[in-house]
């Protein structure tokens, strides 16, 4: 069973790097993963607008509807609706949309209103890491939009470092606007990629993080939360986390579920007798 603390946390993003898994195994493990015991702990399935085409060839014999987050860009949201509509075995959960430098923060909810046309869809706008960034969160707010946070990628200058992301976390709890994370946590705990050498978050750390920031905790004690690589500290306020703090940390993307369950499961937040069930 897993705890409502742990519900939905990880949309499943295979396709996106490091990942990279190719299409049909994506959507056959993730059918697996829906329908095994660790279920409840699995998000939609993420996508990109340009491979929906691609995505209705594998999911129109599936027996049960696929759950699916859509990335695209501002100008791609009405095509982007059409090609859902015209799929069958799929259902619409979210939209991530990822902003060009060249949108004004005081754009961004009309232009994406505009394009919805009426519809009513959950949004999720990947927060700009410049100057932008109060401002868009402050629109968000007021346009009942969510926020994307990017905590890595590919590269080290995709990773924000601790302040950074704390800076993101508290502007985000201020104005009251749910996140996803995208990017970047591969890991339960903060630690330093032993092949990259990029320092990467920890996905627990982020749920802890996350929960200071919305008791009103100021960037540095957030920071410090993000910097913290002992288990022992980081779980032990795990344990004392209401599930409430899932209103403001939605989700994380992750290209492997069977990960963050494994070291979940290490960690003891999850029983051990879910690993056996894992595909």
């Amino acid at each position: 069973m897993i705890p409502d603390l742990f519900c939905g946390l990880c949309d499943d993003a295979a396709l996106f790097p490091p990942g990279n898994a190719a299409l049909g195994d994506a959507v056959q493990a993730h059918v697996a993963f829906v329908d095994a015991p660790y279920a409840d702990m699995v998000g939609p399935f993420v996508v990109s607008a340009n491979s929906l085409h691609s995505l209705a060839e594998h999911t129109r014999a599936c027996r049960e509807m696929v759950q699916i987050a859509v990335t695209a860009s501002v100008p791609a949201i009405q095509r982007t609706l059409a090609d859902v509509d015209g799929m069958t075995g799929v259902r619409l959960t979210a939209l991530d949309i990822a902003l060009g430098q060249e949108m004004a923060a005081g754009q961004v909810v009309p232009t994406i209103r505009n394009a919805l046309a009426g519809r009513e869809v959950t949004v999720y706008v990947e927060v700009p890491r410049d100057s932008r960034r109060n401002a868009v969160v402050r629109e968000l707010a007021a346009g009942g939009l969510r926020a994307k946070l990017r905590t890595g990628g590919i590269r080290a200058d995709l990773y924000p470092d601790e302040r950074e992301l704390a800076g993101s976390l508290v502007t985000l709890a201020t104005a009251g606007v749910p996140f996803k994370a995208t990017a970047g946590l591969h890991h339960a705990m903060r630690n330093t990629d032993p092949q990259t050498r990029f320092e990467q978050h920890g996905f627990l750390n982020l749920l802890v993080a996350a929960q200071a920031a919305s008791e009103g905790a100021p960037v540095d004690t957030v920071a410090h939360i993000l910097a913290e690589r002992d288990p022992a500290i980081v779980v032990a306020q795990v344990a004392k986390l209401d599930a409430e703090v899932r209103t403001a940390f939605r989700s994380f993307g992750t290209c492997s579920v069977n990960e963050p369950l494994d070291e979940l499961i290490e960690l003891g937040l999850l029983s051990a007798d879910l690993r056996a069930a894992a595909p």
